[in-house]
């Protein structure tokens, strides 16, 4: 027992030689607290100076926006004050005491690059570094008071010394006004992005007191890299019943917007992450996106402020509202929405104009790249499911077109015979159309199929994080970049990278063009050769010039989004060749590429009568004129004649005397 008793008290000693230690060598002293606060204080007031005081709910000033006019390095910044830890599976990083701001979070699941030692995402920092973005709750007094409440410069102390954030530790944040009224903040975090902060007020004085719950999301100037017109970043949220947003230009040049609502939330998000204030579900708010160009560069903020909550004498309050700071995971958003009731917190994804169709995909995706392994593979799935789906649509679509090849010699002989009588030639080409029961615009009914599927599915790779470094095979390893080969360096093969080419002034981002558009534009070129020709010779040209256009555009779009539309291609092109071939219209369309004779010679009989490589030496009959309607039925009659074998001179002098 007197063993278990020294136990105990040396344990008990040696914990408060440990806390007393910590206090000495992580906590400011009083004089440097006071310090600190009171130079804070000068650059708050600073801010006030400039700031844009809005009037809130009963005439309460709104949270100002920040301005700090020092901008240091990162780490720098997290050294003007004392922290406390963050740790858990999902998240690292510290909460400031000066504010009790959350402004430094690592993502620990996600890298900048593909490369698995590159940085963590950082998604928050500091009001006085560069990259500012933090998040922070408070109070503000009513109209007319002169309450003191805690502000951004305020250094909260920790009920426990040696506190951590973690999911099994909430942190307990206190501080007095000196005049009677005793602030705690409790913050707590899930395994995951969402925090839960319980702000609660004492007032031991023998007055009511009228504060206003508020809270604020800041960022110091626009995120780096592109942006596309595809995926929403900026200030927005869910407000008064509709999704609101405020573009960085859009703030930039119309100023501030303010809506009231009583449930909803806010926020800025960017393409993969987002920090959201969600205010209790339950009570009336006005949510404000604001922008101002403040010394240190400009500052977005997103904020709310409740209406006035009364704390009466010897009472106490507490108000609890959530912050979601992290990637914008489908389920996980989902799971939120569902489990803490934040309303339309869906909504936080950009699912764009064909969002009927988007998160369907997105879900059928999902469940495929579980499936197989692979979200590659789960795109190929797909496309096979899409086909099946359109299957019989589309085989009425190839075998229309089918029979329009079937009848294109019979159209060119009427569009020869009435070329000079426009209105002629169209009723004699309309009585056609009605005599052979054919529609010349079923052939365009594939591609406008795939036109919203093709969107939707862009939307799916483009903003959802699950597609995000997603690899396929080979040299593809990150489904929602572009092909990172070019055909310009000899696919690697030359010493310069396709980075390199594509920072060449205005013609760089049309050299990086790597395989899989070069199989895309392929399979398209081919597919279109199965369709009968458009019978004016502008649109012709206009149809040759598609899948090299098509191949340029697609060149810099998602490699995943490029193997669907050539995987599609390479289906349709099956499909279509099977129908053909029924219907005895089947022309190969390599037979039509005119090679030079070394190569052409050397190369099997195609089905347009080429001459095999055993045959005998071509020679030239009959060089006769040709019209230009039967050079455009036969695209391997020269303007002088055709060149053809021995054999085939044979073979049609049979058929004339037969």
């Amino acid at each position: 027992m007197q063993e278990e008793q020294r136990n105990m008290f040396l344990a008990i000693a040696l914990s408060l030689a440990v806390v007393m230690l910590w206090q000495f060598l992580m906590m400011p002293s009083a004089e440097e607290r006071a310090a600190m606060e009171a130079e804070r204080a000068a650059a708050e007031q600073d801010a006030a100076d400039v700031g844009l005081p809005v009037p809130g709910a009963d005439g309460a000033a709104q949270p100002l926006l920040g301005s700090e006019t020092l901008v240091v390095e990162r780490d720098a910044a997290l050294r003007l004050s004392p922290r406390v830890p963050i740790d858990t599976p999902s998240v690292n990083g510290s909460i400031s005491l000066a504010g009790a701001r959350i402004d430094d979070l690592h993502l620990l699941r996600y890298r900048e690059t593909i490369d698995p030692e590159s940085p963590e995402i950082t998604l928050m920092s500091p009001s006085a570094s560069q990259d500012a973005r933090y998040a922070e709750l408070g109070w503000r007094p009513g109209r007319g008071s002169d309450t003191v409440v805690p502000s951004s410069t305020t250094v909260w102390t920790p009920i426990d010394p040696g506190a951590e954030l973690t999911p099994e530790t909430p942190l307990t944040l206190v501080w007095s006004n000196g005049e009677g009224l005793t602030f705690s903040r409790t913050i707590s975090i899930d395994e995951n992005y969402m925090f839960q902060i319980t702000q609660a007020v004492t007032n031991s004085t023998n007055e009511p007191v009228t504060l206003h719950p508020y809270g604020l999301v800041a960022r110091r100037g626009e995120p780096e890299g592109q942006r596309f017109w595809i995926s929403y970043e900026g200030p927005f949220g869910y407000l008064n019943g509709s999704r609101r947003d405020a573009g960085y230009n859009k703030l930039r040049e119309n100023g501030a917007r303010e809506f009231t609502s009583s449930d909803g939330w806010l926020g800025i998000t960017d393409k993969y992450w987002m920090t959201v204030l969600v205010p209790p579900q339950d009570s009336e708010f006005v949510g404000r996106f604001t922008y101002r160009d403040a010394p240190g560069g400009e500052i977005f903020q997103a904020d709310y402020i409740m209406n006035a909550r009364v704390v009466p004498p010897g009472g106490s309050l507490a108000v609890s509202s959530y912050l979601f700071a992290g990637a914008k995971v489908v389920d996980l958003i989902d799971q939120y929405r569902d489990g803490l009731g934040v309303q339309r917190f869906d909504l936080a994804m950009d699912w764009g104009w064909f969002f009927f169709l988007t998160k369907p995909f997105f879900w059928a995706l999902s469940y495929l790249g579980r499936l197989a392994g692979n979200f590659g593979v789960a795109i190929l799935l797909f496309t096979v499911l899409v086909k099946l789906v359109f299957f019989p649509l589309a085989n009425k679509s190839y075998e229309s077109m089918s029979k329009m090849r079937k009848v294109q010699p019979e159209m060119e002989k009427l569009r020869e015979r009435y070329k000079d009588d426009k209105m002629k030639q169209q009723q004699e080409l309309m009585e056609l159309y009605k005599r052979e029961k054919l529609n010349p615009l079923a052939g365009c009914l594939p591609l406008l199929i795939q036109i919203p599927v093709f969107f939707a599915l862009y939307q799916v790779l483009f903003v959802t994080i699950e597609m995000r470094h997603a690899p396929f095979f080979g040299w593809v390893r990150d489904l929602s970049a572009p092909d990172p080969t070019t055909i310009f360096n000899l696919f690697g093969l030359l010493p310069w990278s396709s980075a390199d080419l594509a920072s060449i002034w205005l013609i760089g981002p049309f050299l990086t063009i790597g395989v899989w558009p070069l199989i895309m534009g392929f399979s398209m070129w081919f597919q279109m050769q199965l369709n009968p020709p458009p019978p004016d010779p502008v649109q012709r040209r206009l149809f040759q010039l598609m899948p090299i256009f098509f191949t340029f555009i697609l060149a810099n779009f998602a490699a995943g989004l490029v193997i669907y539309w050539a995987w599609n291609n390479i289906l349709s092109i099956i499909q279509q060749t099977v129908i053909m071939k029924r219907m005895g219209t089947f022309e190969n369309p390599l037979g039509r590429i005119k090679l030079p004779a070394i190569i052409r010679d050397n190369l099997p009989a195609w089905p347009r009568g080429r001459a095999a490589k055993d045959k005998a030496p071509a020679r030239e009959v009959n060089p006769a004129p040709v019209s230009e309607t039967e050079a455009a039925a036969d695209p391997f009659l020269g303007e002088e004649g055709e060149v053809l074998t021995a054999d085939e001179e044979g073979a049609g002098a049979k058929k004339e005397s037969d």
